[in-house]
C-alpha cells in the first residue's frame, strides 16, 4: 500500500512536470504538498530529484523538506518506542 501510494505521488509530480513543459493547466502546489503530507514524501522527493521538478521553487521546496523531516522524525520515534517495547516484553 505504501509503495503503491508513493508510486502514485511520483506519477502526479510527473504529470505536473509534463504539464509545465507543455504549458498546460498545472496541479496545484497545495495538492502536491497534501499528497506529500499524507505519506507520499518518498515519492515526492524522488520525483523532485529525478525529474528536477520544483527544485528552485520557494517556499514549496522548504515545505516539502519540512514535511519529509517531520515524517522521518515521527517514523524514527515510532521505531524507537517499538524497539523499547520489544526489549521489555509484554
Amino acid at each position: 500500500m505504501f509503495l503503491a501510494f508513493n508510486l502514485f505521488v511520483f506519477s502526479v509530480y510527473f504529470i505536473d512536470k509534463q504539464a509545465a513543459r507543455a504549458g498546460r493547466r498545472r496541479i496545484s502546489e497545495k495538492t502536491l504538498l497534501a499528497l506529500t503530507f499524507l505519506g507520499g514524501s518518498p515519492g515526492a522527493v524522488c520525483a523532485q530529484r529525478l525529474l528536477r521538478h520544483k527544485t528552485q521553487k520557494e517556499p514549496f521546496r522548504s515545505i516539502l523538506m519540512a514535511i519529509t523531516i517531520f515524517q522521518a522524525a515521527v517514523l524514527g520515534g515510532f521505531a524507537l518506542v517499538t524497539m523499547e517495547l520489544y526489549k521489555t516484553g509484554p
